[in-house]
């Protein structure tokens, strides 16, 4: 069984940084897809981040430049480093890897950006 734990969210000011880390369980992170998504109030959740198994990544273009995607294979631990942030990414983000059925989803942290 595959299980996604994340970590990291917390309150910051406009401009700080954040770690966020996915722990993974039953799967080999670096044999798939890791994907980090967020959701804010009222919103749809929408894509922010990927990892490949070759290590190539992927952003949507409002985090560009600001937010990187890792991982540990050691750890088999995903994570996303977020830096200069903005109140518009405040959400609760989720770390995602394929499989049946939408994937399997860990249980979210909340990011909140604020003055």
């Amino acid at each position: 069984q595959v299980q996604l734990v994340e970590s990291g969210g917390g309150l910051v000011q406009p401009g700080g940084s954040l770690r966020l880390s996915c722990a993974a369980s039953g799967r080999r992170l670096n044999m798939y897809i890791m994907d980090w998504y967020r959701q804010a109030p009222g919103k749809q959740r929408e894509f922010v981040a990927r990892i490949g198994s070759t290590g190539s990544t992927k952003y949507v273009d409002s985090v560009k430049g600001r937010f990187t995607v890792s991982r540990d294979n050691a750890k088999n631990t995903a994570y996303l480093q977020m830096n200069s942030l903005k109140p518009e990414d405040t959400a609760i983000y989720f770390c995602s890897t394929p499989g049946a059925a939408g994937g399997y989803w860990g249980q979210g942290t909340q990011v909140t950006v604020t003055s």
